[in-house]
């Protein structure tokens, strides 16, 4: 699938600039670690922009997030290893593979990544620091919704905490005008 048919799904599927912007972060971030381990970067991001698709859709249905955006993803001809790691980011599935753990730990510190930045006195993603987001990763009652475990689980990736939200972190940066930050 071509990135500009994906972007048009999503655009598609979810209206909140918000939620979409978070799609874009994700991707950024799979990208960035797919690069790490000599993965297929379009394939990687493809997985974090894709990820949400049925966010909006199943926002009254949260046990059916992931499960919809699948179905419908296998519909459009989206490989099985993209909707397998789909599934597993909304809990539905173990993790298997680098892919899987790739989304299922970038998917919650993006939210962290974001919530640094809106506190950063320019709040830009570019004045952020690795220094910066681990400070605010150790405030338990800050950015509250960025699963630290889920986060932490980054260790079957063969990564560092720190090294892990650093590759997240410049990732977005690449894309900070995308983001609005």
């Amino acid at each position: 699938m071509m990135r500009d048919y994906a972007i048009r799904l999503v655009r598609e599927k979810l209206l909140n600039t918000n939620l979409f912007k978070h799609c874009l972060a994700t991707e950024a971030c799979l990208k960035e670690l797919a690069a790490q381990f000599g993965e297929d970067q379009e394939k990687w991001g493809l997985t974090g922009l894709l990820h949400d698709i049925d966010y909006e859709e199943t926002t009254n249905q949260p046990l059916r997030h992931g499960i919809v955006g699948a179905e419908f993803l296998e519909k459009v001809g989206i490989e099985s290893d993209i909707v397998h790691a789909i599934k597993v980011h909304a809990g539905h599935l173990a993790p298997e593979s680098k892919l899987d753990w790739a989304l299922f730990t970038a998917d919650p510190v993006t939210g962290l990544i974001v919530a640094s930045a809106l506190m950063h006195p320019d709040k830009k993603l570019q004045s952020l620091d690795n220094d910066f987001v681990m400070r605010r990763y150790k405030e338990k009652r800050f950015a509250a919704g960025a699963n630290r475990e889920q986060i932490a689980s980054c260790s079957n990736l063969g990564l560092e905490l720190e090294q892990f939200i650093g590759l997240c972190l410049q990732g977005m940066q690449k894309i900070s005008d995308h983001l609005g930050l």
